[in-house]
């Protein structure tokens, strides 16, 4: 199989860095982080590079590019620390829109394509613990009545795409709606705040709240897993890219710094433990690969493949960024080196679209028939 990028991707790659490299560094990412986590000028400068309409169709004025642009993309967002919501509002959002009537299709894809518009997935629910068919809010009277939890950017983005439950108890797999609600409507409202990687999410509360119909309950559940799955494989890419950024880091750093008068990267345990931070990338790499590669495959199989990676992403980020800041010493956990905020950002990944323990349980369960014997 050939893993080797074509010169549009690379292409792609190189306008992405460029932008991170000169319009994203360090010291502006922190200015974002305490001014509250999304700077909507480093977001419009990210979307003039022609990513809002990544995966638009080009009927609808976008590139209509596919999974592996959207993977050398994430890879370097991940590897400069971008914390405004692309894999969300780039990718996500576009896909489930997809799904939707021609009319709604023609009054929104087109404005996220041509960056006028930020529209995020609004699913998560106390006690839900990653469970996509545990949804609690509910159409009342044509309104709907619920709360959901850590969505990105939910105080300035322009729409929010919600999973509604229309019929059956909280936690069936029948009877789930996605609805679209701008945040202007009546009976919308948002409590936002920080996560502990500096970017900003917010709670989204429904009062009676008016909403269009994107897809209906016979669609809900499965296009809510494919969205899982596409935000699995954006942020396994992501991790790629961060735990790259993060070896090269701890590799300068120790090759610059000195003890008992010779460099600490000649110490034989340090260079082993280097040696076992890149098979961990690298493990971590070709899991990313095998995860985009299987988007496109029958939704029971995807959704296995997509498990085993984002648990393989979990081992991975957890290893690299407790060795890599072990080898740093005192100064790899201080708020002023950029290292501890790349193990900060690590850590969070390792929660987003299922924690280890979870997709550990999906795995298990995939694995029955053969009780984990392959034939």
């Amino acid at each position: 199989m050939d893993f080797d990028f074509s010169e549009d991707q690379e292409s792609l790659r190189e306008a992405v860095r460029r932008w991170v490299e000169k319009d994203y560094t360090f010291e502006r990412r922190q200015a974002i982080v305490r001014s509250g986590g999304f700077s909507r000028e480093a977001w419009d400068g990210l979307l003039g590079l022609g990513l809002g309409g990544l995966l638009v169709p080009e009927e609808q004025g976008g590139l209509g590019f596919g999974a592996v642009d959207a993977m050398v993309v994430m890879e370097e967002l991940g590897r400069g620390l971008v914390m405004e919501p692309y894999a969300q509002a780039g990718l996500i959002a576009p896909l489930l829109l997809q799904q939707a009537s021609a009319e709604l299709q023609a009054a929104w894809l087109p404005r996220l394509a041509g960056g006028e518009a930020l529209i995020v997935q609004a699913q998560q629910e106390r006690g839900a613990r990653y469970r996509l068919n545990q949804v609690t809010t509910r159409l009342e009277d044509g309104k709907l009545k619920g709360q959901k939890s850590l969505v990105p950017a939910g105080d300035v983005a322009d729409a929010f795409i919600v999973p509604v439950r229309v019929s059956g108890a909280e936690s069936e797999a029948q009877g789930i709606a996605l609805y679209l609600v701008e945040r202007k409507t009546s009976g919308v409202s948002t409590r936002a705040y920080s996560l502990q990687d500096g970017s900003r999410a917010a709670d989204l509360i429904l009062d009676g709240a008016s909403a269009t119909l994107l897809a209906g309950p016979e669609q809900g559940l499965a296009l809510l897993e494919l969205a899982q799955d596409v935000g699995i494989a954006a942020l396994c890419a992501e991790g790629v890219g961060a735990m790259e950024a993060l070896l090269r880091i701890t590799a300068d750093y120790l090759n610059t710094r000195k003890q008992f008068g010779v460099l600490i990267s000649s110490f034989q345990a340090l260079r082993h433990r280097m040696a076992d931070v890149k098979m961990q990338l690298e493990l971590a790499r070709s899991m990313s690969y095998y995860a985009t590669l299987k988007l496109g495959e029958p939704a029971e199989a995807r959704r296995l493949a997509l498990s085993q990676a984002k648990l393989q992403l979990c081992n991975s980020l957890r290893y690299v960024g407790q060795q890599c800041t072990q080898l740093h010493g005192g100064i790899g956990v201080t708020d002023e080196y950029i290292s501890s905020h790349y193990f900060k950002r690590l850590t969070v990944m390792s929660l987003q679209f299922g924690d280890d323990l979870h997709h550990l349980d999906q795995v298990s369960k995939g694995m029955q028939d053969t009780a984990g014997v392959f034939a």
